[in-house]
């Protein structure tokens, strides 16, 4: 059997494109792409869902290797799938800020922890929050639907075969806004229960100018604000689900033919 180098440079090209896609998202998507995971291993799995995934998608003509529009199509491969995966980032780091706001609001700025996911210095609320926003997300099999939108864009976003629209790019943008807001809504209440705690011991230094209010009021504080965060964790789930829905409805406008 006679094989050109065309035909093996063409085989390579098919499997080589869908894989510049999901690699790049399991490189950028939370769990998957933390660091705590050996590359090694989100490299077998985008591999094995490559292989998966190529025999199912639709027809498409194969560029040569080393061509200009087989460039092009690799970074708008890598771009797409970075984008589906980021996008999960913001809507994870919408915890994180929450906590970040309240350990600022309850004087517990100062005590960090080191972030294995991104490698960077948080506060202790904040990594809590990201723990168990971490374990829901598994527990309802988010990532597993994260993948299936991913197989999905192959169907809605074919290779080669559909533009991608710069308002995509502008409304990742504005996803960021929505991140500060979700995180300030998020820990609202927790922000103004300890700012009338605050506003009380100010009346209480105006009044027992001799009460030592660092003393008392940094301890209390800090009791108010664990306790508080200990009776909102009633309502988190609530919260968890409607940025989730919010995450995944992006991701469907994201990969939609436009």
């Amino acid at each position: 059997m006679n094989v050109s180098d065309a035909e093996i440079a063409g085989f390579i090209q098919q499997y080589f494109l869908p894989f510049s896609r999901i690699a790049m998202m399991f490189m950028v998507m939370p769990i998957i792409g933390s660091r705590v995971l050996s590359p090694r291993v989100r490299l077998a799995l985008a591999v094995l869902l490559t292989a998966v995934v190529v025999p199912l998608l639709p027809a498409y003509d194969v560029p040569p290797a080393l061509s200009l529009q087989s460039i092009l199509l690799v970074m708008r491969e890598l771009v797409l799938g970075a984008l589906m995966g980021f996008t999960f980032q913001i809507v994870f780091q919408v915890f994180v800020l929450s906590g970040q706001f309240m350990a600022m609001k309850m004087g517990l700025g100062f005590a960090m922890m080191n972030d294995p996911t991104n490698g960077v210095q948080t506060t202790v609320i904040s990594q809590f929050f990201l723990i168990l926003t971490t374990v829901m997300f598994v527990s309802v099999n988010g990532h597993l639907y994260l993948i299936s939108l991913l197989v999905e864009s192959f169907q809605t976003l074919p290779i080669g075969t559909s533009t991608f629209s710069p308002d995509k790019f502008i409304a990742l943008s504005q996803l960021g806004s929505w991140m500060f807001a979700a995180a300030l809504v998020f820990a609202l209440p927790i922000i103004t229960s300890l700012l009338f705690v605050n506003i009380a011991f100010g009346v209480m230094s105006r009044a027992a100018p001799q009460l030592n209010i660092f003393a008392v009021g940094f301890p209390f504080t800090l009791l108010c604000g664990l306790g508080l965060i200990w009776l909102g964790l009633i309502n988190y789930f609530d919260g968890f689900t409607k940025n989730m829905d919010y995450g995944f409805e992006f991701i469907h406008g994201l990969i939609e033919r436009r």
